[in-house]
């Protein structure tokens, strides 16, 4: 048989400096189609019965927060938010696992893909991923945006991404935890990525350079989704994992921008990338039929998703290798999307949380303030029976709804968002996708349907002239009644058998937090400090940072 593919040995003149070595790419920009036939020819996948091809990921069925290593190097070194988030690692260290990578793919092949990250001209950067996996390189294709063929010529990148996941560091000689990194050096804009075949690091260790490119630029970058209506009146989204900011963002109703990274800058919205890289799991023909359908078409990857040996079928609502299931696929398969990723300033900004606790509103409006509180705080909860030994909800914290991806401090981020906010007078709603009338296993998630309503009714100032009531502990402002949503779960004291234990639980999480914004109280003003919930933090135990950086392990 044929050798499949356009094979090319190819030099990248990537302008890093010594001792960045070549790296030469054995298939250069195949289509997906060509990388198709390479996937399945190779073993690393199986085409559904609907033509989306379906990966495995081994081990790593979502990212790896702690083998996440930023080099140390004096041109970053004063900007980074070092810690737990961003852990370092010297230069000696991963010259030591680069050196020795080279060597290992030096007679391997390798694909290279030329791409975008950033639709706006002023801010784009151009990126050249290298995997050694064919679908990886259809991953890349899919979630970074295509450049026109003409611009292929030539094509110089700002920065690299390689990720060899059959290659494994050594944590006794080069400076990291596990056979697994996840290394990036923010001078030579390289990221290396190896021991791992989760291609969610791919995407999410791009942002996090344009996390800490974009506010020099001054550009917020921003976790978050856009759409726009008819009216052009974008709305954004912040939200972690699981908090319907993919599923929200996809209305028919309203224009697609993007569905998880985003920047703001001087004249607007900007979509960084070409794509989205949705949850599967138990997704819903009915409620979400735009990304549902992404599971059923050529080119789209999916990644841990269960089919029948046989007919190749997908059981999307199966959780045999994760819950964290994944489509990632362009976001033109989405009908409504917006070709050019680009808005004017948002009208509406929506914080989402999943509360699985079932204590926060459904819909409730903040003030600048608390806008600012509830931003730096990022708060949801991660479930029962996620994790061994999880058996209750859990209360998770992540600064700007995407601490893992913030290489500076979150108070840069914060500040940048409430100066735009007050520039253009953006009204600002916390949205609760989470249970209602009791906590999880108890209550209910609240309805696809009544969330959709409620957020529309914002969008579209359907709730400027109507009656609103102080929550008396987190102090937010409580619509009494939103046209098409029954009034009875407004307010979510009122949905609990046990008013009582609604109560308890409620200072509970009202405790959680003012402990965690102990971390940050020092960097905000005292309005936004008083911004959060009416109790006292508790004196007892020490002051604890609860950013979780696994908490968002799949986003």
């Amino acid at each position: 048989m044929a050798r499949v593919g356009r094979k090319e040995k190819t030099v990248a003149t990537t302008q890093l400096p010594e001792p960045a070595s070549r790296i030469e790419a054995t298939y250069r920009n195949l289509s997906t189609a060509e990388l198709y036939e390479h996937a399945v020819r190779n073993g690393e996948a199986t085409i559904s019965a609907h033509g989306s091809l379906v990966v495995r990921t081994g081990a790593h069925t979502g990212r790896s927060p702690k083998d996440k290593f930023l080099v140390r190097e004096p041109s970053s070194e004063g900007k980074i938010w070092w810690g737990e988030v961003n852990r370092p690692i010297s230069e000696q260290h991963y010259d030591r696992v680069r050196a020795r990578l080279m060597k290992y793919i030096a007679d391997r092949p390798v694909y290279g893909q030329d791409l975008y990250i950033g639709a706006h001209p002023h801010h784009r950067r151009s990126l050249r991923v290298t995997t050694e996996t064919a679908w990886a390189s259809i991953f890349a294709r899919n979630l970074f945006r295509r450049p026109p063929l003409a611009d292929l010529k030539g094509f110089a990148p700002n920065f690299s991404i390689i990720n060899v996941p059959s290659f494994k560091a050594d944590p006794t000689t080069e400076g990291v935890r596990s056979e697994t990194a996840i290394l990036l050096h923010l001078k030579r804009m390289e990221i290396i990525i190896v021991g791992t075949e989760y291609a969610g690091e791919i995407k999410k260790s791009a942002f996090t350079v344009m996390n800490y490119l974009l506010p020099d630029e001054g550009a917020l970058p921003m976790h978050s989704s856009v759409n726009v209506g008819r009216n052009q009146d974008p709305a954004l989204f912040f939200g972690l994992s699981g908090t319907g900011k993919t599923t929200l963002s996809a209305d028919p109703e309203r224009s697609l921008i993007g569905d998880d990274e985003h920047g703001w800058g001087v004249d607007g919205l900007f979509n960084f990338e070409g794509g989205c890289y949705a949850k599967t799991i138990r997704l819903s023909p009915m409620y979400e039929p735009d990304i549902f359908a992404t599971t059923r078409r050529f080119g789209t990857i999916l990644e841990n998703v269960d089919l029948d040996a046989a007919t190749r079928e997908l059981d999307l609502d199966s959780e045999r290798f994760t819950e964290n299931t994944r489509a990632a696929y362009p976001i033109e398969f989405i009908g409504n999307a917006d070709a050019t990723g680009m808005a004017t300033h948002p009208r509406t900004v929506v914080l989402l949380t999943a509360d699985a606790f079932g204590i926060l509103p459904p819909i409730s409006r903040l003030t600048r303030e608390q806008a600012q509180y509830h931003f730096i705080s990022g708060y949801t909860a991660k479930l029962a029976g996620t994790e061994i030994g999880v058996t209750e909800p859990r209360a998770t914290f992540s600064a700007g709804f995407g601490a893992p991806f913030l290489p500076r401090h979150p108070g840069t981020y914060a500040l940048m968002l409430a100066q735009r906010l007050e520039e253009h007078r953006v009204p600002v709603w916390l949205v609760n996708t989470g249970w209602s009338g009791g906590p999880y296993g108890v209550g209910k998630r609240m309805s696809i349907d009544h969330t959709r309503t409620m957020v529309r009714a914002a969008l579209n100032g359907l709730l400027a002239d109507v009656a609103y009531e102080t929550d008396p502990i987190f102090g937010v402002e409580v619509p009494t009644s939103v046209p098409g949503v029954p009034s009875e779960i407004l307010r979510p004291r009122d949905t609990w058998a046990d008013p009582d234990a609604y109560d308890a639980k409620a200072r509970e999480l009202a405790a959680m937090f003012v402990e965690n914004f102990a971390e940050y109280a020092d960097g905000v003003s005292l309005e936004v400090r008083a911004a959060g919930p009416r109790v006292e933090r508790p004196s007892a135990g020490p002051r604890k940072r609860n950013i979780d950086p696994e908490e968002a392990p799949t986003d």
